[in-house]
């Protein structure tokens, strides 16, 4: 499982807003990458929200506007299986440069929580349901709050 090896990170998200983003697509899969990135959310202190756009596609222009109206990060989630199409290899590289340019242009993270799947059985292995393997959208949760508590502490260093 490439969950291996992962790091322990203590996440304290105190005094962080935070804006989970996710797309519509397969719903149960969705659903527990929603709900692990919840939890440690709820868990870490900071404040939160949910918005919900078409799909992975989308993801990059709604975080580029939550990080620009005050958002300190964003967990972006989303869903994308392979089909017998290359839409699948436009769709992943759009989301994911998209969502990289979202981070570097605005200075603030993106926690990527965008599963690229051969089958939804992968996806199910991943979205921290009961049965499943990882939790990727906890992970994706805590990158996000542990990026923006780094992030504040390089530009206060005297903190």
């Amino acid at each position: 499982m490439s969950g291996a090896g992962s790091p322990t990170v203590v996440v304290d998200g105190t005094g962080l807003t935070i804006v989970i983003i996710a797309g519509r697509w397969h719903d149960t899969i969705t659903d527990g990458l929603i709900a692990g990135a919840t939890r440690v959310l709820e868990a870490s202190g900071a404040t939160y929200s949910l918005v919900r756009v078409p799909g992975s596609f989308e993801l990059p222009v709604a975080a580029k506007v939550a990080l620009e109206n005050g958002a300190d990060a964003v967990v972006a989630l989303g869903v994308i299986i392979r089909g017998g199409t290359p839409h699948f290899e436009y769709v992943s590289a759009a989301a994911t440069d998209g969502l990289t340019r979202v981070a570097l242009d605005t200075g603030k993270p993106v926690g990527f929580g965008v599963l690229t799947l051969d089958d939804e059985q992968q996806g199910l292995d991943r979205a921290g349901l009961p049965g499943s393997k990882e939790d990727k959208g906890e992970e994706a949760a805590s990158a996000a709050i542990n990026t923006a508590q780094v992030l504040r502490g390089l530009r206060n260093p005297l903190r």
